[in-house]
This record gives C-alpha cells, structure tokens and sequence, in this order.
C-alpha cells in the first residue's frame, strides 16, 4: 500500500502536520521543491480528486504575480501549472492506499489523522 506524503520542506505549515499527524517510517516524504510531481503522479492524484482545479494552490505567489485570479483557468490550464512550478500544487497531500488528503484544512488533517490510526 502507498503510503506518502507531499509536502515542501521549506514549509511550515507542511511540518507542523507531519509532525502532528505522527507518521511512520513506512511513509514516504516527497520534498517537492527538490523532487517535483511526476506527470503520472499528479495524474493518479486526479483520479481521486476529480479536478486539477482543486489540486491548485491559489495562495501560490506566483498564481497572486500572474493575476490568475483574473483569467478563467481550464482543467488544463491547472495541471500545466502544476506540472510547470511546484508552487502551483496544494500541499500537504497525504496518499494512503487509495485514500489522497489534499491540502491543509484542519478537517482534512484530522480525516487524515483518523485513517491513518484506523489503519
């Protein structure tokens, strides 16, 4: 079973819940400044989200210096900017199994939390 997590190191909010949600040695911890998403991991992340769209971080400086917020971004427009900066990603996302946590609301962390002690 999969278990990793993607996250950025220089983050601390990506810390501050790895930290809290206790992992063990049989996550995998993906630094994606260091070692960006694949095209064939952001496209298995897809199928469980539904939409690039979701998977994209409007907090991202680089999404405030484009204006983004002003253009109607497509699906493809949103997985090419993942693809392009990982910036563009939400993280933390929390793969277990068949299960993907994406992002870091407190309800998500907290339904992460509870699958991984119910694992």
């Amino acid at each position: 079973m999969t278990k990793k997590v993607y996250y950025l190191a220089t983050c601390s909010t990506c810390k501050r819940i790895i930290k809290e949600l206790e992992l063990s040695e049989n996550f995998t911890l993906q630094n994606l400044k260091e070692q960006p998403i694949e095209k064939e991991e952001l496209e298995k992340i897809y199928t469980f989200s539904g939409s690039y769209e979701s998977l994209l971080n409007r907090r991202s400086v680089l999404y405030r210096e484009r204006n983004l917020k002003e253009k109607q971004l497509t699906e493809e427009d949103c997985k090419n900017l993942i693809l392009e900066h990982y910036s563009f990603l939400k993280r933390p996302i929390i793969q277990i199994g068949d299960h993907n946590f994406i992002g870091n609301a407190k309800k998500t962390v907290e339904a992460a939390k509870l699958h991984i002690e119910n694992s």
